[in-house]
């Protein structure tokens, strides 16, 4: 699952405090607006990853916090003046944080910060700063480098790489935060959520670095009363699966396809929770394999609302001869010279069912541990050849080959339904400036493959994705 880091705002329209973040009065230009009266906010991160040891590749994952910012703006850049110091405690005592830590309760890993004033506004922009590598942290956890990963297999302690994020932070545009903006008005209590996804933000680059590639989302939520939990069983024997199991909270974006805003893997037990998370109606995607690789279909309950529970949702397992079905394919960018130049995609496979698409989570493997499949496009090499004038990255996915289960959210427990017995993917790719957190690159920045429906082959190479336009 993600990490998050929840910043709960508290407002009046006099002096407040505000734990990790401090937004004072600045000019800035844009769609958003400053407001008038003060607020208080604190700071935690918060939930478990599916990249987490013994089953993933990371035990610990580190990043130092130096600071947090935010912009009324939807379009402001790095130098814009009315970018607003939230945590100015982290400036002189950064925080190490361990993204796969073990959390203190259901919800919460850890507190940044102490309390600061807060400026009412519609803020469209949110960006972390991480400290740079060669900063010295106290404490330190990464033998010297400020941002770390420790690998699972043999504990060795590898430099997690950055690439803007010391110097421009990792960027939350307004169309990765609930709502398009967080709107702090005077006399409002408010709780903001951000949303480190760890396992989709750390690529291995070709020369066996680890890089931070951050995927981020943010929006308001309540401290208390805000999760959606259940029980996922194996239909066939009632029991938790032996296995593994990823679970997919989704909601639509502006064109109406569901994508992935939080997921996690259930516990041996079959229980899931997401929390803390915005308030809302979301739904909810499931895939599992078994320990013998036998794919279950997908399950697909709509429409759950913040503070409900699903219940029991069954998994059916699927064809013991083809259970499962693996995409391959390359996808290439270019700038508006036609020459290559790098992206950061992110590709995930999208199945329409009853009207509605859906984001169908990649299968919990040992080569998988993220829903959805980051990648960046490198030039050209002498074992890697790409089409001419492009940057290429080739890619492979392993998804479910059965059709979804399907049906609407009861109190009393979801009467799923079979949509077809074979699933129909779309691979779907959609490009951000590298190390930006999602600020949208190429012209277009979403492309898609064909429909492909699944019949009597299951290993599918996609069409090229190319990305043209690029920055």
């Amino acid at each position: 699952m993600k990490r998050k880091i929840l910043l709960s705002l508290g407002f009046s329209s006099g002096v407040l405090l505000v734990a990790l973040i401090v937004i004072a009065c600045g000019s800035s230009t844009g769609s958003g607006s400053s407001g008038t009266g003060m607020g208080m906010a604190t700071v935690s991160i918060s939930d478990p990853a599916t990249c987490a040891g013994p089953d993933g590749p990371f035990a610990h994952v580190y990043v130092t916090i130096t600071d947090v910012q935010a912009n009324v703006s939807a379009t402001a850049g790095d130098n814009d003046p009315g970018w607003q110091d939230l945590t100015p405690n982290l400036k002189s005592s950064p925080k190490q944080i361990d993204l796969l830590g073990q959390a203190n309760n259901q919800c919460f890993l850890a507190t940044l910060g102490d309390a600061q004033q807060l400026q009412a506004g519609n803020y469209q922009q949110i960006r972390l700063i991480l400290a740079d590598n060669s900063m010295s942290i106290s404490n330190n956890a990464c033998n010297g480098s400020a941002n770390c990963v420790v690998l699972a297999s043999d504990g060795s302690v590898q430099t997690l790489q950055l690439s803007s994020e010391s110097k421009t932070g990792l960027k939350i545009p307004s169309g990765q935060i609930a709502n398009g903006g967080f709107n702090i008005a005077a006399g409002q209590t408010k709780d903001l959520n951000i949303d480190f996804n760890t396992c989709a933000s750390i690529v291995q680059e070709g020369n066996g670095q680890y890089r931070l590639k951050p995927v981020l989302h943010a929006g308001e939520v309540s401290t208390t009363s805000t999760s959606i939990n259940g029980m996922v069983l194996d239909k066939t024997t009632g029991k938790p699966i032996d296995g593994s199991v990823f679970v997919a909270l989704e909601q639509k974006d502006s064109t109406g396809v569901d994508r992935i805003v939080m997921s996690t893997l259930a516990g041996a037990d079959g229980s899931f929770v997401f929390c803390p998370i915005p308030a809302g109606t979301y739904d909810v995607v499931i895939v599992g394999i078994s320990s013998s690789g036998i794919a279950y279909q997908p399950s697909i309950v709509t429409g759950v609302a913040n503070g409900q529970t699903t219940g029991n949702v069954t998994l059916w397992p699927g064809s013991s001869a083809n259970s499962t079905a693996t995409f391959t394919g390359t996808v290439t960018s270019q700038n508006s010279s036609n020459t290559g130049t790098v992206a950061d995609i992110e590709l995930s496979a999208l199945e329409t069912v009853n009207n509605a698409t859906f984001t169908i989570p990649l299968l919990p493997t040992q080569q998988q541990s993220s829903a959805t499949l980051a990648v960046e496009t490198a030039a050209p090499t002498a074992t890697s050849q790409c089409p001419t004038g492009t940057d290429c990255a080739n890619y492979s996915m392993v998804l479910p080959a059965g059709g979804p289960y399907i049906g609407a959210y009861s109190s009393g427990g979801a009467t799923l339904t079979l949509s077809a017995p074979l699933a129909t993917y779309v691979i779907d790719g959609q490009a951000s400036v590298p190390s930006s957190g999602g600020v949208a690159d190429c012209n277009p920045s979403e492309t898609k493959s064909q429909s492909y429906a699944l019949s009597n082959t299951f290993t599918i190479n996609v069409q090229t994705l190319a990305f043209t336009q690029c920055q």
